[in-house]
């Protein structure tokens, strides 16, 4: 008795698990536009949502973050920080988020700081094209880290975040 309830607290479970997981991939995938990042050092970008479409362009930087701007099944369009867009296969997605430092600044370097609102000692000056991870962001200020960096940076001066986006 005991072990035929066990079974069927099982099988309810997996059932509630089953019905829950394509409302959430549901969810995230109604939203777009969204920022991602390129999965692979070799992401190819087509013309449409096919491999039977030609290759506009490849991606040779996994890490990059790209915008979702479209989907067709399991193929995104995607837009990357000089406006430039087409398609991918999901597969070579992440969720993992990333920002580039000011892409199309003239400056020679940007600060980071200690602590958000620019207080605190400046931790480094990172030049204008860094690819950096994001670990929150918030109030107009962003956490980056990277290979050698740790603080925070105005949001207004990263691509791969929107304007207001909180990121906990």
């Amino acid at each position: 008795m005991i072990k035929a309830i066990r079974v069927l607290f099982a099988a309810a479970l997996f059932w509630a698990i089953a019905a829950a997981a394509p409302a959430a991939a549901e969810q995230q995938k109604s939203q777009v536009p969204r920022f991602v990042s390129l999965r692979a050092d070799k992401v190819h970008v087509r013309n449409g949502p096919s491999q039977n479409q030609d290759i506009r362009w490849t991606f040779a930087r996994a890490g990059l973050p790209v915008e979702i701007i479209a989907e067709f099944e399991n193929w995104r369009r995607i837009r990357d920080s000089d406006g430039a867009d087409g398609w991918v296969h999901q597969v070579m997605l992440s969720g993992k988020r990333t920002v580039i430092v000011a892409p199309h600044s003239k400056a020679k370097t940007i600060p980071l700081y200690e602590n958000a609102r620019g207080e605190g000692r400046l931790i480094a000056e990172l030049q204008p094209g860094v690819v950096a991870n994001v670990k929150s962001c918030g109030k107009g200020w962003c956490r980056i880290y990277g290979d050698r960096f740790d603080g925070f940076i105005l949001q207004t001066l990263l691509w791969g975040v929107y304007p207001d986006e909180v990121i906990e």
